[in-house]
């Protein structure tokens, strides 16, 4: 089902929509609780003429020969039951992953402004722990219901032919269940949507926590830490609370329900034996038969508890696939082909947000085919920002970015970004190997090519000195490898990438004097033809650079050479002095 369609679908056609691809499954799963169903109503039926109508003519070889067939009947029952079991199960599983395929393609395609929003921890208890109980839902819901409904409405017929007036004594107590059903239904399913928005919050506590560890015991924090997971904790611990004395609610009122039934069963039963209208078979046969529905009467119990935590797990999940990515493809997107590598910045002003300040106004930028151009000035002035328009991570807010002309808005990302290389501030490397992290930058690369990747980046004598050589596992982040390390593995993968145009922010900031000066000549190496935004903080390593512009206060304040910008005695001057000052 596509995005359009879940938003114009409702909740329960979208879960159906999932069977789809498995309605051989569910077919055989519908019939084995049929089979199921047919067993269970049979036996009532067949004892009573068995006692009424065999035992009295004593004919003990047809009696035996009935029950015989009853016992070959149950052992066909637990057969149906471990098909229902086992592969009703696996039918749960493929729906399950069905979903999280799903909410996991959609999330790759979702902006970079929903995750600067979201919090990674609330993210996966969607991605897992709601999935599980929706697995749950998906295999037991139809299953309990269909057996339910077709058993408590076969027993009730059969209940009809027996004693109509004491058959209608018991259903009128029907009507009963439901209005309590339906009236606990809206308290447990609100509690169960505040239980996942506090299951997501611990998750995120956790996520959060552990992700920062090596910083709070750098500040000995541990115990605000476990504060703040305790304040998440008690009010998950608050929302179940609410939820189990709902759920205990319903429990309670079921169970009285269900267990005056047998006493109106006896009771009516009883008064109509002492007026001589009924004899103790029927009223066994009908005890019978209220204990085979009481049976299902619970399963619905259970699946209305079921479908509400299911439901609530399910809502969040549509809830997220109804998310439209903020950055999207035209419809007639075209190929980013044959790059020259001219870029303009054309009036461009960007907020992240609509009402916010802007991080940049107004800027004009030209750079030519294989032109690098580097991009300084204090933080916080809009140098990433500017950096990451051309890859569209974001859309400008005014103005347009254009490659060769062509706006990127009428590109395809997947294109867009192929012919651009990033090595970002932020290092991440994936849990995983160096050759795999390497290999990211080019899926099918050889490993001589890798390897080559590698010596370019000035990392390859560092890992061929490991015991584990391109197998050594890099640990969560590459926690396992030094800044440096990270950093030149993260080099190395736009060395295998090989793209038409760079941008390098703070790319060599994590890196000793030594490499970085060796780097700095690879970076130049590979620059030659390219175009390249090298974005620095480090002025020493952009002299080379054809040409400098200043960013500053969300504008660009001057542009330049190395030695023009000096000569002029501006920002870009003043910024160099404090730093020839520092070192000295």
């Amino acid at each position: 089902m596509t995005q359009q369609q879940m938003k114009e679908c409702g909740m329960l056609r979208i879960f159906a929509s999932y069977y789809r691809p498995h309605w051989r499954l569910f077919a055989l799963d519908m019939i084995c609780a049929t089979v199921i169903c047919l067993i269970d109503l049979a036996f009532p039926y067949v004892s009573r003429l068995s006692l009424q109508q065999l035992l009295p003519e004593q004919a003990y070889r047809a009696f035996f020969a009935v029950m015989l067939l009853m016992a070959a009947a149950y052992i066909l029952k637990s057969g149906m039951y471990f098909i229902v079991t086992y592969w009703g199960h696996l039918l749960g599983v493929h729906i399950e992953a069905d979903i999280r395929a799903d909410l996991f393609s959609h999330m790759q395609r979702l902006s970079f402004s929903f995750y600067d929003k979201n919090r990674t921890g609330q993210l996966m208890s969607r991605v897992t722990g709601d999935l599980f109980e929706i697995s749950e839902l998906a295999h037991h819901g139809p299953e309990d219901v269909f057996i339910s409904s077709v058993t408590i409405l076969g027993a009730f017929c059969v209940m009809l032919t027996i004693r109509w007036e004491l058959a209608l004594t018991v259903f009128a107590v029907i009507p009963l269940f439901v209005l309590f059903t339906a009236v606990q239904r809206k308290r447990m399913a609100a509690a169960s949507r505040e239980v996942k928005v506090k299951l997501g919050g611990i998750n995120g506590e956790v996520e959060s926590s552990i992700s920062g560890m090596r910083t709070a015991k750098a500040f000995a924090s541990e115990g605000a830490e476990i504060e703040k997971f305790e304040r998440s904790n008690n009010a998950f611990r608050g929302a179940k609370r609410g939820y189990y004395k709902a759920m205990a609610t319903y429990q309670a009122g079921m169970e009285f329900a269900m267990g005056i039934l047998s006493v109106i069963v006896i009771a009516a039963g009883g008064l109509f034996i002492m007026n001589g209208s009924m004899d103790y078979i029927d009223l066994i046969t009908f005890s019978l038969y209220v204990t085979t529905f009481i049976t299902p009467i619970r399963k619905l119990s259970n699946f209305v508890e079921q479908f509400m935590q299911g439901m609530a797990g399910f809502k969040r999940f549509v809830e997220l696939m109804r998310t439209d990515p903020e950055i999207e493809d035209a419809p007639d997107a075209r190929a980013l082909d044959n790059v020259c590598g001219a870029i303009d910045v054309d009036h461009v002003t960007f907020r992240y947000d609509a009402a916010g300040p802007a991080v940049l106004e107004d800027i004009t930028l030209h750079i030519a085919p294989g032109e690098t151009v580097a991009v300084v000035g204090p933080s916080g002035g809009g140098k990433s920002t500017l950096c990451q328009l051309l890859p569209r991570f974001y859309d400008v807010t005014a103005g347009a970015v254009r490659i060769d002309g062509q706006d990127v808005r009428s590109l395809r990302q997947s294109s867009l970004r192929a012919n651009i290389g990033i090595v970002q501030q932020d290092v991440f490397l994936f849990a995983g190997t160096i050759y795999e992290n390497i290999a990211y930058g080019r899926p099918g690369a050889t490993a001589a090519e890798v390897a080559d990747a590698a010596r370019r980046a000035e990392i390859y004598d560092d890992i061929v000195s490991m015991p584990n050589g391109f197998d050594t596992y890099v640990g969560e982040r590459g926690v396992m490898l030094s800044g440096g390390q990270k950093q030149r593995i993260s080099i190395a993968r736009i060395f295998l990438k090989d793209p038409p145009m760079l941008i390098l922010d703070e790319a060599t900031s994590a890196l000793d004097a030594v490499t970085e000066a060796a780097i700095q000549r690879s970076f130049d190496a590979l620059a030659k033809g390219r175009t390249t935004l090298i974005i620095a903080h480090r002025l020493s390593t952009i002299r080379g650079a054809d040409r400098i512009i200043v960013v500053e206060d969300n504008h660009i304040l001057e542009e330049g050479t190395h030695a023009e910008l000096l000569a002029r005695g501006g920002a870009y001057a003043a910024l160099y002095r404090a730093q020839q000052a520092v070192k000295e």
